[in-house]
């Protein structure tokens, strides 16, 4: 596997992105709603093979205190591959000397999060858009 890795945006398809969250399956995400979040995201890393964007990640950060993983997306032909792992230990390595790193994890994937280091944070809350959706999803619980 021949990867090629680029931390900024200037050359990404959003389209092409847009696709790639579709298939990781990370849901339906439009291409400007992905243009904006990474835009917006201090740390950024896209992988290519063969001209192809395979996987993608980023992070929100303050600069100091902390710095949120979010959005890690690797396509279903690489996933198992260690692509997913490479991107989390980039955007970490990005990410170090904040006080926190957060990662928001895809219900079911706790545990690929916790080899690399990652515990549950007991204390976290969160308001979604759609509460029920996120709750059916996994995301959210009553407790």
């Amino acid at each position: 596997m021949s990867i090629i890795w680029i931390h900024g945006q200037d050359q990404v398809d959003w389209s092409e992105l847009e696709s790639l969250y579709r298939l990781a399956p990370l849901g339906n995400k439009s291409a400007e709603h992905l243009r904006t979040v990474f835009t917006n995201s201090r740390f950024k890393f896209f992988a290519y093979e063969h001209g192809q964007l395979v996987a993608a990640g980023r992070a929100l950060s303050d600069g100091a205190d902390c710095s949120y993983i979010c959005d890690v997306a690797v396509m279903p032909s690489h996933q198992g591959s260690g692509l997913g792992r490479e991107m989390v230990s980039r955007l970490v390595e990005a990410s170090r000397g904040h006080k926190k790193i957060i990662l928001y994890a895809v219900p079911g994937k706790e545990g690929f999060y916790r080899k690399l280091g990652f515990m549950r944070l007991l204390t976290a809350m969160a308001i979604f858009e759609n509460q029920d959706a996120a709750i059916e999803r996994g995301h959210l619980g009553e407790t």
